[in-house]
Order: C-alpha cells, then sequence, then structure tokens
C-alpha cells in the first residue's frame, strides 16, 4: 500500500470510528424519550411510534435510491421473522425501562449479544472456540450477577433479559436473511413491518399525543432511522473488528442519560455485571483473522 491510500484508509477508518461512536451514543437517547414519555402513554404504543416515525424518512430514503424495488427480492419469509424478533425486543425493552432503571435495564439487555455466539454455533454451524466459551462464561456469570436470582427479582428485569434473548435471535436471523441484501432496503422493509406488526397493540394503546410532546415522539423516529443508517456507513468506512467495540459506548450513555434526566444511580452489582457483558464481548474479537474466509463478509 502506497502513502496516499494508507492516508486515505486511515481517514476512512476515522471517519467510520466517529460514525459509529455518534450512533452508539444517540441510542441511549431513543431509550430516554421512551422512558419519560411511558409515565403518561403506554410503551406498546411509544413502540409504534417510534417504527411510524422511522418509516417517514427511510422510505423516502430508500425510494430515492431503489425506486418501487425499495424491499428485499429475496428471502422475504427470512426477513419477516428478524423483524418480528426485534419488534418484539424492542417492545419487551421498552416495557422493561418503565420499570426499572435504564442502567440496569441495558445491563440485562446486552447479553444479547453473547446469546448469539452460542446459538450461532448451534443453528450457524460456526466453529466453537475457546474464546467463544470464554465469553460465554463471563456473559453467563455477568447476567447472573446483574439479575441477582438469590433476591427479588424485577418483573422489568426479566423483560429486559428476555428482550436481550430475542436480540440474540434478531442477530442470527439477520446472519441468515442478510447476507445478500441491500442494507437500505432491508432497513425499509424493517420499518414497515415494524410498524404493521405493532399497529394492533397501538390501536388498543393509542391516546392522542400531546402537542407538546409531539417533538418527542418525533425523536424517537428520527434518532432510532438516523442512528441505523450511521451504522450501515461506519461499516462501509472501517472494518467490524474496529467497530464492535464501540456498541459498548451504548452502556456508558445509558448511565449518563439515567443519572441526568432521571437521577438514576448504577448500583456496584449493576456496574460488576455490565462490565463482565463488556468483557465478554471484547473477548470474541481476540479470535484469530486467519480462520475468516475471503468470501466471509464481516
Amino acid at each position: 500500500m502506497n502513502l496516499g491510500a494508507f492516508v486515505t484508509a486511515k481517514h476512512s477508518n476515522i471517519q467510520g470510528i466517529l460514525l459509529m461512536s455518534i450512533a452508539m451514543l444517540g441510542v441511549p437517547m431513543v431509550d430516554g424519550i421512551a422512558k419519560y414519555l411511558s409515565a403518561e402513554y403506554s410503551p406498546l404504543f411509544i413502540g409504534w411510534a417510534r417504527y411510524a416515525v422511522a418509516c417517514l424518512i427511510v422510505i423516502p430514503l430508500a425510494f430515492r435510491f431503489h425506486g418501487w424495488q425499495m424491499f428485499p427480492e429475496k428471502q422475504r419469509f427470512a426477513h419477516l421473522v428478524r423483524t418480528a424478533f426485534l419488534v418484539t425486543a424492542m417492545t419487551l425493552y421498552f416495557l422493561a425501562i418503565a420499570r426499572i432503571p435504564i442502567s440496569l435495564a441495558v445491563s440485562a439487555y446486552f447479553v444479547g449479544p453473547v446469546v448469539a455466539v452460542a446459538l450461532s454455533v448451534l443453528f450457524l454451524k460456526e466453529m466453537f472456540t475457546w474464546q467463544k466459551l470464554l465469553s460465554l462464561a463471563l456473559g453467563f456469570v455477568g447476567s447472573v450477577v446483574v439479575l441477582q436470582p438469590s433476591g427479588e427479582i424485577e418483573i422489568g428485569l426479566i423483560m429486559a433479559f428476555a428482550a436481550g434473548l430475542f436480540f440474540a435471535l434478531y442477530l442470527i436471523a439477520t446472519r441468515q436473511a442478510s447476507q445478500h441484501s441491500d442494507p437500505i432496503k432491508t432497513l425499509a422493509f424493517q420499518c414497515v413491518i415494524g410498524t404493521v406488526l405493532l399497529s394492533p397493540q397501538a390501536a388498543f394503546t393509542f391516546e392522542v399525543p400531546q402537542l407538546d410532546l409531539l417533538w418527542l415522539f418525533a425523536g424517537l423516529g428520527v434518532i432510532s432511522a438516523i442512528g441505523h443508517l450511521l451504522t450501515i456507513l461506519a461499516f462501509r468506512l472501517s472494518d467490524a473488528s474496529t467497530l464492535s467495540p464501540l456498541v459498548y459506548l451504548e452502556l456508558v450513555g445509558s448511565a449518563l442519560i439515567g443519572f441526568i434526566v432521571f437521577s438514576e444511580i448504577p448500583t456496584a452489582t449493576t456496574v460488576a455485571g455490565a462490565a463482565l457483558i463488556i468483557v465478554s464481548g471484547l473477548v470474541l474479537l481476540r479470535q484469530p483473522a486467519r480462520r475468516r474466509t475471503a468470501s466471509q463478509e464481516p
């Protein structure tokens, strides 16, 4: 690689890191808005509003790039399944943060990527390495610390943990369904189907939003859509091994939102469990690169 190519690659890598960092710090803003609105509105209705507003942004963008062929042409049932998993995960998570501190909920939720490692071995027949075994062990211990099974378990905590499990299923389904799909088409399909799936529960929990809160409902969808698009752009500019650790900025952002907006102070137990879950994810980055074939996408 010549000097010019090296400088260009380094510049792209920095841009990718910056975009991914912004996206991950934006996610807790959505959680904070959802928690604030849950004092007046059903989390079920809030979840629908998030998808509905995102549609207003993503669909015109998808039409601009792909016209009427804005949805994936292949494996649509698989895309439907992955969207159902994601919608379930989001709904459970919104129900959870309406009941428990955001930092506690997101700590339980982050067990999802660790569970996805086990599922990838079982269902995708991926190689089981010692790094994956260590990751699973640390993630399990971290989740036990967060859940505190010896004490009284909050229903909100169970919902957050269940949300993480459905998120793990979503990750596996995404690996299966999105190997050869355009990311904009995938996102457009996800927004539309998510809105449709959530419409029945929204109809039963619908309340006319107060005018002074409309900007918060709009913020749910706008920030979510921007976060997804920034993540897509980030992975086009930098490699997965560089960007993956930045996902844990969401834990930091959630703790800050909880402290600043809701005066929530994470307990030592929550911090310890979250730290173990973070380490369990970082362990996976140490896997040898030589096991990845040229045909595999990050």
